[in-house]
């Protein structure tokens, strides 16, 4: 049992780790240009240097939106975290981690929106791109949604342990 709290522990967060570095780097789309390699993500554009993402009237709601649900994951991941240890060590067995589960849950729901929100409105729309495709940082928040749901599934299990 111990080695599987730790287990689930560490992929927590790894998780988180990886939540930040894909909401924050800008790597989300990666295409060429005039100028050379291009990479676009939730805030920046960059090239050589980086500037500000601009995004069609009609987008940014969307691109909001996205950035939105993505810091909530972030911030409902560190809640679950503390909560996970917190209540490993304040409640007993058969009440422990309905809290923590529930709270992950929230994160991947907050994942799901936010990507899925990304793929249908902002994937197509990369102008001055030639052959664009995703980048690391859209496939992190994919891994991301499917350690979030796994983790809060097994919190959600391991309430009876």
């Amino acid at each position: 049992m111990l080695v599987l709290l730790a287990a689930i522990f560490v992929v927590h967060i790894a998780t988180v780790i990886m939540l930040f570095v894909s909401t924050i780097a800008n790597v989300w789309m990666v295409g060429s240009s005039t100028m050379g390699q291009v990479s676009s993500g939730l805030w920046l554009l960059c090239n050589k240097t980086c500037e500000q993402l601009v995004v069609k009237d009609d987008d940014e709601a969307s691109m909001k939106a996205v950035q939105a649900f993505m810091i909530l994951s972030i911030v409902f991941s560190v809640i679950a975290l503390v909560m996970f240890i917190v209540q490993l060590f304040t409640l007993e067995k058969g009440k422990r981690f309905y809290i923590t589960g529930a709270i992950m849950l929230v994160c991947w729901m907050c994942i799901l929106i936010g990507v899925s929100i990304y793929t249908a409105r902002l994937t197509s729309n990369t102008p001055g791109f030639t052959n664009p495709h995703h980048g690391y940082c859209f496939i992190l928040a994919w891994i991301c949604f499917c350690f979030s749901f796994i983790i809060g599934i097994l919190y959600l299990v391991l309430r009876k342990k």
